[in-house]
């Protein structure tokens, strides 16, 4: 039994569920952060291929890897290129992905990582720790384009304002400077739950990592390497996310809407369903939500993989068929 640490991941036993373990298994974890899921799949039996992109996560991750005796395989790169770093490792088909998306504990406990606005740190948000940062962003990009991310990737709608209180106040340099910002310049309402920074924070982060791009190529190697009855199980923390997930799902597994009668019809047919259709999505209980704050706005969808041909594979062979030669 691999030691269980202090942290314990958001839905962990509803995850465990999703994925129906049977020892001897392969599994994905393609965000390894702190460990949690890593050390409850492996406790469940399962051999273990752990993902981040953070060397942070590799490094301390270490310890784990050597107490589970070759269990655990950690690797250091973005799950969204899990197919091909595992193919180089002569591993085609998994029976479980888990991805657990966003922003881990770990990052928004350590103010040098600049992801939270409760302590004072660098503008950082950089998962990877490589490129460009949050405060590169603030203080070269163009105020139009500021207040489109604000926009697309925090839902802000005072996004125009903050983006133009950004420009007019840099150089940008810290965490508490962006908060307080974006404080001055659209104030808090009588009754906001929320800080007035925390969509902002949310934009800029999702910019600089590109992880709804990387969500997306998550989904899809996730769908080339799940064998037939694999399992796949997303757990993500706001709607930009979940509605990702929710319509790969639900147009992987057929269950979206039919073609309007009166639209024109399509010529080519429709592809096999790649997966079954979505278990229910799943909330924390009240319990786990007093018990983790962080884990309230948490939602779980899971699927099972049918033994149809993977649609993106199918996709860029259409888009090679399709293209004309000179």
């Amino acid at each position: 039994m691999i030691p269980s640490p202090d942290h314990i991941p958001v839905l962990l036993p509803e995850v465990l569920h999703a994925l129906a373990i049977t020892p001897g298994e392969v599994h994905v974890d393609g965000t390894f952060g702190a460990g949690g899921y890593t050390r409850a799949m492996a406790n469940a039996g399962a051999q273990v291929h752990a993902f981040d992109q953070d060397p942070d996560a590799i490094a301390a991750g270490q310890s784990l890897v050597t107490e589970s005796g070759g269990q655990i395989t950690l690797h250091h790169a973005r799950f969204g290129d899990m197919a091909q770093v595992l193919a180089a490792a002569n591993i085609d088909a998994v029976d479980g992905v888990t991805l657990d998306i966003g922003v881990s504990s770990m990052h928004l406990d350590q103010a040098q990582r600049g992801f939270s606005f409760q302590s004072d740190g660098p503008a950082d948000m950089r998962m990877a720790q490589d490129g460009p940062t949050a405060a590169d962003f603030l203080n070269e990009a163009d105020e139009t384009v500021i207040a489109d991310v604000l926009y697309q990737y925090g839902e802000e709608r005072q996004s125009r304002r903050i983006a133009r209180a950004i420009v007019a106040a840099r150089p940008i340099t810290t965490t508490t400077q962006i908060a307080a910002i974006v404080r001055k310049a659209i104030g808090k309402k009588p009754g906001d739950k929320k800080d007035p920074a925390t969509r902002t924070f949310q934009a800029i982060r999702i910019h600089i990592n590109d992880e709804l791009g990387e969500l997306e190529r998550g989904l899809e190697a996730a769908e080339r390497l799940l064998r037939p009855g694999g399992k796949i199980a997303v757990v993500t923390f706001h709607s930009l996310e979940d509605r990702i997930v929710k319509n790969f799902l639900r147009e992987r597994s057929g269950s979206d809407a039919a073609p309007s009668r009166h639209l024109p019809q399509n010529t080519r047919t429709r592809s096999a369903p790649t997966f079954l259709k979505p278990a229910k999505a799943v909330r924390p209980t009240q319990a786990e939500q007093a018990l983790n704050p962080r884990a309230r706005s948490a939602t779980l969808r899971s699927a099972e993989r049918t033994s149809a041909a993977p649609r993106s594979a199918s996709a860029a062979s259409n888009a090679k068929s399709d293209t004309v030669m000179p």
